[in-house]
Formats: structure tokens, sequence, C-alpha cells
């Protein structure tokens, strides 16, 4: 008789290959579209990230309100207000962890003309979450809805990775010198435990060190509603 246990989610230990690293920030606001300023600044402070493409840096997010504040609608040239547990988060292969939180620990980034003053970081496994969402996920020119999800569908395929349930929101553009990207939120539901891990390791479309294409854990499909309210 061959008899073998499924692992659980509980006993499952998450590689260390790729970890998120989440450093400690003083900044009281930025810009709210700072994808490229923000990995500019980390470029310029740190030459060598740019030479690992799996390095992905993520937007810095907050509440869509909080005391009274409303978070301003992305394109505009406002800025959206951080709080002291706001944090900035790194994902990068575990070799470079060490190197990372040495260079970065104290270093102030101008980002679109905000000051930002790195503190300690701390490792972060992935999430063993199966329901995933990423903000900003460059769209090309597929602009219309069911376009872009086949086309997120064919580059899933490619990765191993199976669409059962997913929902994306609204056209977002994210700011280049050169360009403005075209991207959409999209959400993933009910991915097995190594789907997700792969996605959260490997990104989905390009720009990741301007934080598109980078994947986090979310409780449900309300994430992509909610965001097309902030």
């Amino acid at each position: 008789m061959f008899w073998q246990e499924e692992t659980s989610k509980d006993q499952f230990q998450v590689p260390d290959g790729i970890v998120d690293l989440v450093f400690s920030i003083d900044c009281r606001e930025l810009p709210v579209d700072h994808g490229y300023e923000l990995s500019y600044a980390l470029r310029k402070a740190l030459p060598w990230i740019a030479d690992d493409a799996r390095i992905g840096v993520h937007t810095v997010h907050t509440a869509g309100s909080q005391n009274g504040w409303e978070r301003p609608e992305h394109g505009t040239q406002d800025r959206i207000i951080l709080s002291r547990r706001t944090k900035l988060t790194v994902r990068v292969p575990g070799e470079h962890t060490d190197r990372l939180q040495q260079e970065l620990n104290g270093v102030t980034l101008d980002v679109g003309g905000c000051p930002l003053t790195v503190g300690r970081g701390k490792p972060k496994p992935l999430s063993k979450q199966t329901t995933l969402f990423s903000r900003f996920v460059v769209a090309r020119q597929e602009s219309d809805e069911d376009a872009f999800l086949h086309w997120a569908a064919r580059e899933l395929d490619n990765m191993g990775i199976h669409i059962r349930k997913a929902l994306c929101g609204k056209t977002l553009s994210v700011t280049t010198p050169e360009d403005s990207l075209l991207t959409r939120s999209l959400m993933l539901a009910d991915l097995t435990l190594e789907e997700s891990l792969r996605l959260q390791q490997q990104g989905l479309g390009t720009h990741r060190h301007m934080g598109c294409g980078i994947f986090i854990p979310h409780k449900g499909i309300d994430a992509v509603k909610k965001l097309d309210d902030d």
C-alpha cells in the first residue's frame, strides 16, 4: 500500500530564495504616482540593483482615507500623506538581503522632490495565501478587459499557473519620463500554494522595478473593487 498525506499550509516551509525586505521609513509625503521616481532614487543610490531582474520595488501604499484625509486619485499631481507605520518593501533574492539592508540603512532618497530616509530592514517570507493581487500590471496595448485577461492567462500558463478565478480593475497610467505605461490591477483566486509562491517569486509582465506585476496576498475579490474606489 502507498499512502501519502497532503502537506498542509501550516506545515509547508516557504522557500527563502525570494523574500520581501520591509524597511521602516521617515517620510511625510510622496507623489501619488511615484513608481518611477522611487525606482530611480533607489537605482541612483544602489546602481547594482538594476542588474538583477528578480528585484521588485513595491509602490508605497496608504489607506484610502484616514483622519479626515482622502487619498487623491491616481494620475493627479497631488501627494499621499504617510503615517509612521508606512513601510518601504523591496522584493529581493535571498542572497542580496544582507547587502541591501546594510547599504540602504540610513540613506535619504529624493523621490520626486520628497525626502525619504530609509531605516532598518527586516526580511519577510512570501505569503502562503492563495488569493493574490497586483495593483499595476503593464497591459501593453491590451486596453480591453477581455484581451488583457486572455494575455494574462497565456503568460501565466507559460509559468505553469492555471487561472481559475480572475478579476481585473480599471486602467491606470503609470508615468515615466519617456511615456506613460498602461496598467490594470489584477486579482487571482484559488491558486495552489505552489502557484501562489511561483507568481510571487516571478511576477507578471514588465517594470517590476517600478512596482508593476508584483503580487501581494489579499483576503478576497473585493481588492480590485476597493482599489477602483480609492
